[in-house]
């Protein structure tokens, strides 16, 4: 069940139909670091300011989604603004592998460039990072395509909480 929080980026923020209201990560991991948690909370407050989140066939948002990794599993569990279970939808992690862990490798090269305050080099990498992140949210929205559409961005936000636990096993 979708718990309450006091943190504002999972507080319901809208009332727009086809549209997240909240978002809860809960990752396999018990702990994430202070820079990867502050990227989580970035990308679910950027999500909850602007989404499209249309689940086929229903016209009854906003919707809150509880957003899991298990293993190789993701899941998506999704529920009314009230809380009221609507479906949940389950994905291998398989098709995104490849991709996670070169978003891991290319984000740790973006932090060592950071640390040598090489300004070409952190720019080289920051557009290698947005391919390899634009791919993964390609697949996201692919793999999702039958039970949710979302727009770009809403994919883009939606794969960094996929992959936020994912940097830290590179």
């Amino acid at each position: 069940m979708f718990a309450a929080s006091t943190d504002p980026a999972v507080l319901p923020t809208s009332t727009a139909r086809n549209q997240l209201c909240a978002v809860q990560v809960d990752h396999e991991q018990t702990r994430l670091d202070a820079v990867l948690e502050r990227e989580q909370s970035v990308a679910i407050a950027d999500l909850l300011e602007d989404n499209l989140f249309e689940l086929i066939g229903r016209d009854s948002g906003p919707y809150k989604l509880r957003l899991s990794t298990r293993g190789a599993k993701l899941a998506f569990h999704i529920m009314t603004q009230c809380e009221v279970p609507i479906a949940s939808h389950i994905l291998s992690f398989t098709p995104f592998r490849r991709v996670l862990k070169d978003y891991a490798i290319i984000c740790e090269a973006h932090l060592q460039a950071a640390i040598a305050a090489d300004p070409h080099r952190i720019e080289a990498i920051d557009m290698g990072r947005r391919a390899i992140h634009n791919e993964g949210s390609e697949i996201l929205r692919e793999r999702l395509s039958a039970w949710i559409r979302t727009d770009r961005d809403t994919a883009r936000r939606l794969f960094t909480l996929i992959a936020v636990p994912h940097t830290m096993t590179a």
